[in-house]
């Protein structure tokens, strides 16, 4: 059966209860988003702190499970918050997923590592796979670019970064990129409406492609992380 991770809000939680039982119950993997999807980056180191407690205290309450995954909105976070680690250790996080090594106006470290490693403060981050062109790194990972691009495209760099590299690969999308029915905002620039917007009618029958094409399962399981008690 196919089994997935789910980085999910601590204010999505404690408003749809039902959806987090479900995903337990379902043999899923739950982790933290952080509680409202605040940039990493744009918290003082105590605003964080509480934020990811306040998240992993809900989401443990409501599936009964422990909370040890972290993914920062956004990927947010760099060389300008690198605390970030050492707080979620002590929170009793194991690993977190919440950077992109490439060249993004709004996230993105290009030089930082692009496979699995374990950090100095002792957690396991995993970053969100790439391949190499040229020398850069292109993202390939999902979200914007894979909506952006025709599912053709994104099978064939998936297929050649899982036959270049000796590693797993992982992939991420959000609930509102498969409701091409949401509101419409407002008062945003042109570049966010077509970030946003782009291709969301098309998104659900590309996940449900890609789920077939390739073999599927938890975070913890792909990578080998694992608690105390297992």
């Amino acid at each position: 059966m196919l089994k997935l991770r789910f980085f999910t809000l601590g204010w999505v939680a404690k408003r749809c209860p039902d959806v987090i039982k479900r995903i337990v119950s379902e043999g899923h993997e739950l982790a933290s988003h952080g509680l409202a999807h605040q940039r990493a980056t744009t918290m003082p180191r105590s605003q964080f702190i509480q934020d990811v407690t306040e998240s992993k205290n809900i989401l443990e309450d409501i599936s009964g499970k422990p909370i040890i995954g972290y993914r920062a909105p956004s990927f947010s976070v760099n060389d300008s918050n690198t605390w970030v680690y050492e707080e979620l250790k002590t929170l009793g996080f194991l690993y977190s997923s919440s950077t992109y090594p490439i060249e993004h106006d709004l996230y993105g470290v290009p030089e930082w590592p692009r496979f699995k490693y374990e950090r100095p403060e002792g957690l396991v981050e995993i970053p969100i796979p790439t391949i190499r062109k040229n020398g850069t790194n292109i993202g390939i990972g999902g979200g914007g670019y894979f909506r952006l691009y025709p599912y053709f495209l994104s099978r064939k760099r998936i297929t050649q970064y899982l036959e270049s590299e000796p590693h797993p690969y992982n992939f991420y999308f959000h609930p509102w990129e498969i409701d091409p029915a949401q509101p419409r905002i407002d008062g945003t620039s042109l570049r966010s409406k077509f970030r946003h917007y782009i291709n969301l009618s098309r998104m659900e029958g590309k996940i449900v492609k890609l789920l077939k094409d390739y073999k599927w399962q938890t975070m913890c399981h792909t990578y080998g992380i694992t608690t105390k008690e297992e």
